[in-house]
């Protein structure tokens, strides 16, 4: 069985991490196949949306730990290097919606993932924790990007340092992810939102995505000059002129994200 599902959903491309009885804690074979999977769904033009989610009790458990420690396995550079770093990348590069459904605990490099991710939509069972401060590590996979961009500075140091467990519910309070479901309709839930992704102007959708990218490190007259280039390049595709036709005669658009 694969380590890692794949299915497609109408314009949807679901990819299930599948290590249940490991917790979907991430081993090479693992980390090497999502990323495949994720280079299949942006290069596929009738994907238009992504969904990623965890097969059993768990969204990710973060690394495997046996292997981080196997004298022969691939040590933690390379986890780092090879497994991580390039599924965060891809992720953000692909200029298509990415929806998390966290279907259950999400800790260290699983946490982070799924906080990559542009809409995250978790279980009101699931949990987050900066597990790295446990085990002497610093929190990798994008963690020290995006955490404190979410929660603010102070927050993401208290959250790293100590490691606690964040449930749904409050993770959704302080601005960690976008909302939270019951366990028993995270799927159809997470899969009905990526459906309605997929059906928006998603050419316009990776655009913003772009800018949301870069706006992390732009001043305010280089982020304008950014969006006035998108903007003209978002008002010459079809989903704006089908947005623009519909609105003006009262019906709903059929947008092509092209």
């Amino acid at each position: 069985m694969s380590s890692v599902l794949s299915e497609t959903i109408g314009q949807v491309r679901k990819l299930t991490l599948n290590r249940p009885d490991k917790f979907n804690s991430f081993n090479r074979e693992m980390a090497l196949s999502l990323q495949q999977e994720l280079d299949q769904a942006a290069a596929d033009k009738s994907i238009r949306a992504i969904l990623l989610t965890g097969e059993g009790k768990a969204f990710c458990a973060g690394q495997d730990l046996g292997e981080a420690v196997d004298s022969s396995g691939p040590g933690i550079e390379r986890i780092v290097r090879e497994h991580y770093n390039p599924i965060i990348h891809k992720i953000r590069i692909i200029e298509k919606p990415v929806v998390c459904a966290v279907n259950g605990v999400a800790a260290g490099a699983g946490a982070n993932i799924a906080l990559a991710c542009d809409v995250v939509i978790a279980a009101d069972t699931a949990s987050f924790i900066q597990a790295f401060s446990k085990i002497g590590l610093i929190p990798d996979s994008g963690g020290t990007f995006f955490l404190p961009r979410l929660v603010g500075f102070g927050m993401a140091s208290a959250l790293m340092m100590l490691g606690d467990k964040v449930m749904a519910a409050q993770a959704l309070q302080m601005g960690m992810i976008y909302k939270v479901s019951s366990t028993d309709t995270l799927q159809t839930e997470a899969l009905a939102l990526a459906k309605t992704l997929s059906e928006l102007p998603t050419k316009g959708l990776g655009l913003t995505k772009r800018l949301l990218n870069q706006s992390a490190f732009s001043p305010l007259a280089d982020q304008l000059e950014a969006e006035r280039k998108e903007q003209v390049a978002a008002a010459s595709s079809y989903d704006y002129k089908e947005g623009v036709s519909a609105f003006l005669e009262k019906r709903k658009p059929l947008f092509k994200g092209e």
